[in-house]
């Protein structure tokens, strides 16, 4: 019955990452592979409270706008610069389907996106589901390379938009510098497309939250609470300009007709409440204490033989072997000693990245991710003598 699908669905493949996570959870085996958030610093109790509470309003428990409720919005406007109206804020169920819905009303077959090289791979999934031809664009420790791109686009290049991660950017944990930021958007204003900027790990920053990018006419802000709340919320925001909103809003109704209501006043209650900032800074201090336990322990034990960046916040760091490891390879060796990560070729869309691999920090304790280095140097040494 395959033959009744789509062209689309027939050419859908499952994500490389959701699949290594379902081998991730065998019992002992420590996970550097998946983002997921801590469940130990979860604001349970407080959540629970709220969900109690709210659960006793009708209103809540009934159908709400497309756009998203209006509390929540306006919440957003009075908190962010990038939007001066609610009209310029549409509630999402998670940045996932955000990039979904702007896949669906901005890309034809064949339309042109620019992407980092490597980048997110769910984007990079929701981008190709909708027909686009990728153009990647080479990251460096700045960030997207705009100069790279500013002369592929004097040369012709003509994309529908440019999707950047703009801080701690997954898989490379690198910042995009405001200097490349402002060229990226005076690019657009100046070739009429759009840059999307996908920011959900701009809370975590070690030395605090990083600055938000200021309100621009080519831009599309995408932030959501699930690395600052729980992810099971499924609540995430779109910050655009209102003719895209009103395309994204329809193309919403007919497939969700709204983000969960129940949990969009959950998620209103929490980041408006009094003791947010300090959950924050709470965060905050355990991504400094855990990505230093990480990054110690590799240097320690991996020394020269790999390359290490040092991320300001975020939940990833990117490495490299010197000595031209393999690391699809080594996540077999990584898996027989009871280790998980990611491989670096899961992201990448035209760069060699055989040699890469991308570790989290965000579920493990600073012990556990010292065991796990342990294990991966272990496993490294198998498959050097092997």
């Amino acid at each position: 019955m395959h033959s009744l699908l789509s062209t689309r669905a027939r050419q859908q493949t499952t994500s490389a990452i959701r699949d290594l996570l379902e081998q991730a959870q065998r019992p002992g085996i420590i996970s550097l592979a998946g983002g997921l958030p801590d469940p130990s610093l979860f604001p349970t109790d407080r959540l629970a409270d709220i969900a109690a509470e709210v659960a006793g309003d009708a209103d809540v428990l009934q159908y709400g706008l497309t756009a998203g409720q209006m509390g929540l919005r306006e919440h957003i406007v009075a908190t962010t610069t990038a939007a001066s109206s609610t009209n310029e804020v549409l509630v999402t169920t998670g940045s996932q389907q955000a990039l979904h819905l702007l896949s669906s009303v901005l890309i034809d077959p064949g339309d042109q996106v620019v992407v980092g090289d490597p980048d997110y791979l769910g984007a990079l999934q929701a981008f190709r589901g909708s027909g686009a031809e990728l153009v990647p664009v080479t990251i460096d420790a700045d960030g997207l390379d705009v100069a790279a791109l500013s002369s592929r686009i004097t040369a012709g290049l003509r994309p529908t938009f440019v999707y950047v991660v703009p801080h701690f950017h997954n898989p490379t944990g690198v910042t995009l510098t405001d200097t490349r930021l402002t060229a990226l958007l005076e690019l657009a204003e100046q070739n009429g497309f759009l840059v999307v900027l996908d920011d959900p790990y701009r809370d975590l920053g070690v030395a605090g939250a990083a600055d938000e990018p200021a309100h621009h006419a080519n831009a599309v802000h995408l932030r959501s609470v699930s690395k600052v709340l729980a992810p099971g919320l499924r609540v995430g925001w779109m910050i655009g300009p209102e003719w895209l909103l009103e395309a994204v809003e329809r193309t919403k109704q007919s497939a969700d007709l709204h983000t969960s209501t129940i949990s969009q006043a959950i998620a209103h209650a929490a980041i408006s409440a009094d003791w947010f900032p300090d959950h924050l800074a709470g965060l905050q201090a355990a991504t400094r204490e855990k990505r230093d336990a990480l990054i110690g322990a590799l240097v320690d034990r991996l020394g020269e033989r790999l390359t290490v960046n040092r991320p300001g916040g975020g939940m990833f760091v990117w490495a490299t072997f010197a000595d031209g490891t393999d690391t699809n390879e080594l996540l077999d060796a990584a898996l027989d000693h009871n280790v998980a990560f990611v491989p670096g070729a899961a992201f990448a869309v035209a760069a060699d990245a055989r040699t890469s691999l991308r570790l989290s920090w965000a579920t493990a304790t600073p012990e556990q991710l010292t065991e796990a280095v342990g294990r991966l140097h272990a496993a490294h040494a198998a498959l050097v003598s092997a």
